[in-house]
Formats: C-alpha cells, structure tokens, sequence
C-alpha cells in the first residue's frame, strides 16, 4: 500500500508539501499540486480520513447514537443504519454507530468532548431526551431521527405516526373489524417516554374513537413471550377481538404462536397488522404479515444529508420532515369471520369450542347407527 513517502518521491517534493496538499494548510502553486495529485493517482494512493479533514478541522466521522439491548439489530433498525452510512459514505463521511442511550449522559459528554464527531444522529429519542440538551450546550450539530416534546430549533426526521396508525386502522375497519387491540411496546419504554410508543398510543385511540369504536391498548414486553402474554391478556379483556394491530416486531412472532396455540387461523379468525416493519421481517411470518413498511433507509438517507448541510455552513435551515409507513397488505389481513349473520356487531370471529364441536361429532355418529 502505498505511503505519503512513495508520493514524495514520485512527485519529486517533500513530504510536508504532499501534507499541505492534501490539508490545504499552506498555499501550494497548482503546478506542484498537480504533480502531487498525478503521482497519487499512479500509486492509486488513498489518503487517511482524518488528514483530509485536517484542512477543515474535521474528523470526517458522523456519530448514530442508538441505544443497544438484548434485541440486537433487527431488519428493520438495520435499515435505518443503512441508510444514514450510505448517505454519509457518499459524501466522505465515516458513520460510527455509538450506543449510547438517554441514561449514558457521561459517556457522551466524553465522546463530545473529545472532538471525534463533526456531527451527531440521535435515534431511539424520548420526549424528553437529555442527549439533546447536552451536544448543544456542547456545540455539537445534532439530527434526530425522532422527536422530542419540543421540537423548537432542531431538526429532524421522522415516521408520522398519526397517519400511519390511521392508515393502519382505516384497512382494518374497512374490512369490517370493529374490535382491533393494539399492542405497543412494553410498559417501562412508555413510562420512560419513549416517542413513537406514546405517540402511536394516541393516534390509536383517535383513529378508533373517529370511527366510533372502543379503544383497547396492550403494553408488552419485546420478545416472543411477551406477544404471547399480550395476546392472552387482551383475550381476557376483549373476548370478541378479531383483529390485533402492533408496533412491537418480537411480540408480534409470540402473537402469531399464541394464536395458533389456540387453535385460531389467521387471517380466518383473527388479522394481524404490523406495523413499523421491514419487508424482510414481514415475509418471515407464516402467513406473511400484512404491514405498514417502515421508511427507515429513506429517514437514515436524510437525517445524514441534513446534518451535512449544517456542517457545511449553508442557511442553517431547520429542517423537520415526517414520512408515513406505507402500508403492503399480505396474508395476514381479511374480513372477519361472520358471528351471528352479522361481521360488522363487533361479535367477533366464529371459534368452534372443540370440547362442544366433538360432542356434536359423536351424536351425529350416534343417530347415523340407530338409523
């Protein structure tokens, strides 16, 4: 691999003049440069990031800021990440991928101070997120892909969840389901104020009461066990449910189980509508889950551009943009099943009771012998 000393040496300079060069520190005559870039180009020479950025006093590097759990990433958070680093690799740029969440206020202070990030993306933002507070006191430009309560003087991208979950809601209703049960994410994300959780909880409630039907939430842990008791619960409330809507991918599998566990089809019995999801992880569902499609690698792609145009100096434009799910109906979505005549009382789906449908069974075979 070749070295700032093989490019001296083919261009006939110094060193600190292929430096200068490529930092622009001090002014070099364009018939030196040209050499310089000639014999780079001849080595194929590839210059480290951070010299390049020595010019600008920048590091080149973008900082994602995302809080890890035992989740990992999924399909669906992948695609956000894939987005932003593809962004930022086309103009240059380095995306680091930190985990640094709301409580790691310590750690951040430390990565900021230290001058490594020209610039931050914060994902995974509560309403109330103390990451904000601190890169801008600490001079950082920052993007949030979310939203805070208040959003005055930041920038951001993010999903529109009052007309995706209306959206969501509008293809079942329109099915003919009246009881739909929506299952969010589990009861500490809402408590401690995470975004998109308390904001698809209010735009669940509006989107059914504007139809004129009860509203009916179920908080539940992200992992399969949790989709499992989740559904068992809103059994136990809603007895005639014939339709489940959630924004929670791992409770969603532990759903689908629980249904089939219970000998209930979907979309026969019960529809199941996902939202916030990847194609990827919708096709993984047996039936394929009905879904509104996450725009992750749209919402990564222009919170990354947006943060270049601050670096860049430009207006210094505020940027908010909000992107709805769009919705990929599959196999999981269908009319109810008719309970007395009538899919559309809110009786829900007809479930045969097993121990009564073999009862039923025997005396047929019965009257069939004496006959």
């Amino acid at each position: 691999m070749a070295t700032m000393q093989d490019v001296a040496r083919r261009a006939g300079v110094s060193v600190s003049t292929v430096s200068y060069v490529l930092t622009g520190a001090r002014p070099i005559s364009q018939a030196t440069r040209d050499k310089v870039h000639a014999a780079m180009a001849e080595l194929d020479y590839q210059p480290n990031a951070m010299a390049r950025g020595l010019a600008s006093r920048r590091s080149r590097i973008l900082g994602l800021l995302m809080p890890m759990d035992e989740r990992g990433l999924g399909a669906t958070e992948t695609a956000f990440v894939t987005g932003a680093a593809a962004a930022a690799s086309a103009a240059g740029y380095h995306l680091v991928l930190s985990p640094i969440g709301v409580e790691d206020t310590d750690e951040l202070r430390r990565l900021a101070s230290q001058r490594m990030l020209d610039g931050a993306l914060l994902m995974e933002v509560q309403l109330d997120d103390p990451r904000v507070d601190l890169l801008r006191g600490l001079g950082v430009p920052l993007v949030l892909i979310g939203r805070t309560a208040d959003t005055t003087g930041l920038s951001y991208v993010d999903i529109d969840f009052d007309r995706t979950v209306r959206d969501a809601v509008d293809h079942l209703v329109g099915l003919g389901h009246r009881r739909i049960v929506y299952v969010n994410h589990s009861p500490a994300t809402i408590a401690h104020g995470y975004g998109p959780a308390l904001r698809t909880r209010d735009a669940f409630v509006a989107a059914m009461t504007g139809h004129g039907l009860d509203p009916l939430m179920i908080a539940a842990e992200d992992s399969a066990a949790g989709g499992r008791a989740a559904l068992s619960e809103a059994f136990g409330r809603a007895p005639d449910l014939t339709a489940v809507l959630a924004m929670n991918e791992n409770a969603v599998f532990g759903i689908l189980g629980e249904l089939a566990g219970r000998g209930l089809s979907v979309p026969g019995d019960v529809s199941v509508v996902s939202m916030v999801t990847s194609p990827q992880v919708a096709e993984l569902a047996t039936p394929a889950l009905t879904a509104m499609t996450s725009p992750g690698s749209a919402l990564g792609r222009i919170a990354v551009e947006t943060l270049l145009r601050h670096l860049d100096g430009g207006s210094g434009e505020i940027h908010q943009q909000l992107l709805p799910c769009v919705l990929e109906v599959r196999g999981s979505s269908g009319p109810p099943r008719a309970a007395g005549g009538d899919s559309t009382t809110g009786a829900g789906p007809a479930r045969p009771a097993p121990a009564r449908t073999e009862e039923a069974a025997r005396r047929r075979a019965a009257t069939r012998r004496r006959a």
